[in-house]
């Protein structure tokens, strides 16, 4: 769980009451990054993760056209 104890029930947030949460949400999905640390953990985990693939690909189709020169 996060920090702090765990609240039941009723919960106030000063933040959604204001509207900047929203806002924030908005502009996070317009610009394409997220605002928050883990969110942009994540989107660099989902990049990273292509990436393995395309070079692993590239990796292969090189080996193979040196395996053919040589």
């Amino acid at each position: 769980m996060g920090k702090g104890r765990r609240k039941y029930g009723f919960s106030f947030s000063w933040k959604r009451a204001l509207g900047i949460s929203s806002a924030k949400a908005r502009i996070s999905r317009k610009i394409g990054i997220p605002l928050t640390r883990s969110g942009r953990q994540r989107k660099m985990g989902r990049m990273m993760g292509c990436c393995v693939y395309v070079i692993g690909i590239s990796i292969i189709a090189i080996l193979a056209l040196l395996l053919i020169i040589w």
